[in-house]
């Protein structure tokens, strides 16, 4: 036999062999694919459903999902090395087995899984090549995409958009703030003086609002918190205005609720610094006007941790910004931001920034790794401290390392520095450094830079009827 026939024998018998195991790969992946069941409402809406049908056929959840039933190279030598590594970085991108679950319960993806999802769809970023390369069929059409699109505009538009916004805006990733939220009137007024009051400190030097000034974007302005005695805390102030709109509070999520977190700093030696919830209760209890101010509030004069928390709780559900240039141009007034803003905020969106920052206040929904597309704390330097382990302090999972708690981009012009650490001092580096460590896009040019950033000062609201940076307390 010639050389000749000898190569193109074993070049069909390659390709027999590779066709065989495509055919097999498709078999696989069809036969234990995610399945909806037999009572889902999701089979009841043909939007959804033909949703589903994209991820199920692309096997999203070989790579965002644990415990699933991997194809046979996942288990070969040296395949396995290459793949686990995909399957790592998979998982630590994205977990998609909540969106699953939603199809299967028939309940709403959070926005930002319906943020993240839209982010690579209109990258064209999923499935990657290499994947493709054995699982012909995951192959995303445009029609596909679509499909995927069509869905998540449907699920913002039943059960995100804003009242008021615009129709033209209605499916996008960020809404404007509402103009109120239902308050007791009672506990309000009660939990704003709280939040006022010097006597929850240890020494009577110190309240809420040292940290969370009114006047200063809701921040101190500090890399790291200053508390009491003049000692620096270990992490940067996030802003109490509109954290009434985060799913959980602090950088590392651990309090569930703002009363939660308006429990922490009074405690907490490195800041107000008092050590017993019953002696702040007996100080309070010693005033005559807050002893009636409980009773208006609770029903009750008795004095508690709780009650002194919720009541604090109650007054940080009134510290929204509503009304910003931003939210005028989503509720349909298209001359409230200029060509180079509007332009920013489509940067925003295409560079994949809106796939974390989403929602009314522009983040604040869900955690991410700090250094998703590269190694933030090593090339910050110094050491990795406990306040840098992020949500892990709080999960003990290694998957939470070095995850944080996205952050609210509104009035994020006035709230530096910036990042957990506080170590960017200017709107600019963050953006820059956002795009390195955060987006396939690692670097941007000046002129895309300066938009998003102009984009960015739209976002500074009012607070009781004027600008932000003219409110005081």
């Amino acid at each position: 036999m010639s050389v000749r026939k000898v190569i193109l024998s074993v070049a069909a018998l390659g390709c027999v062999a590779y066709g065989g195991v495509v055919g097999y790969l498709t078999h696989f992946d069809h036969e234990t694919a995610p399945n909806l069941g037999t009572h889902s409402p999701t089979l009841g809406n043909p939007t959804a459903l033909a949703a589903f049908n994209v991820i199920r056929e692309a096997r999203c959840d070989y790579c965002h999902a644990r415990n699933t039933d991997l194809p046979f190279y996942f288990h070969v030598p040296v395949a396995n090395q290459l793949m686990q590594r995909d399957l790592d970085q998979g998982l630590r991108h994205f977990r998609i087995e909540p969106v699953i679950e939603a199809f299967q319960n028939g309940t709403v993806p959070s926005e930002e899984q319906l943020a993240r999802i839209e982010e690579v769809v209109r990258q064209n970023r999923m499935p990657p090549t290499l994947y493709l390369l054995m699982h012909w069929h995951a192959h995303m059409s445009q029609a596909q995409r679509d499909a995927l699109l069509a869905w998540i505009a449907d699920e913002r538009r039943a059960h995100y958009a804003t009242p008021g916004v615009s129709a033209q805006f209605a499916v996008e990733p960020v809404q404007p703030i509402p103009e109120t939220l239902p308050v007791d009137d009672s506990k309000v007024a009660l939990g704003q003086r709280l939040f006022f009051d010097k006597q929850l400190s240890g020494n009577g030097t110190l309240n809420c609002a040292s940290c969370h000034g009114l006047d200063r974007g809701g921040v101190d302005g500090r890399v790291t918190a200053l508390g009491i005695n003049d000692q620096h805390g270990p992490i940067n102030v996030p802003t109490v205005y509109d954290a009434v709109f985060n799913q959980s509070q602090f950088w590392n999520g651990r309090a569930a609720t703002l009363a939660d977190q308006a429990a922490g700093p009074v405690m907490n030696p490195l800041e107000m610094g008092s050590h017993d919830w019953g002696q702040v209760a007996d100080a309070l209890k010693q005033d005559p006007t807050y002893v009636a101010a409980f009773q208006a509030a609770f029903g009750s004069d008795d004095i508690t941790k709780d009650r002194i928390t919720a009541a604090i709780a109650e007054y940080e559900k009134t510290l929204i910004t509503p009304d910003s240039r931003f939210d005028r141009y989503l509720k349909g007034d298209t001359q409230a931001l200029n060509a180079q803003e509007k332009n920013g905020y489509a940067l925003f969106k295409s560079v994949g920034c809106s796939g974390c920052h989403t929602g009314v206040s522009l983040g604040g929904q869900a955690f991410e790794v700090m250094g998703l597309e590269g190694n933030y704390f090593a090339d910050r330097g110094g050491k990795v401290t406990d306040a840098d382990e992020g949500r892990y302090t709080v999960t003990h999972s290694d998957d939470d390392r070095e995850r944080f708690k996205v952050p609210n981009l509104r009035n994020i012009a006035l709230t530096a520095p910036y990042f957990h650490d506080g170590s960017v001092k200017t709107l600019e580096q963050a953006v820059r450094e956002m795009a390195r460590y955060q987006t396939p896009d690692h670097d941007l040019s000046d002129h895309d830079v300066a938009d998003i950033v102009a984009f960015l000062q739209t976002l500074t609201g009012t607070y009781q009827g004027r600008m932000l940076t003219d409110a005081a307390q």
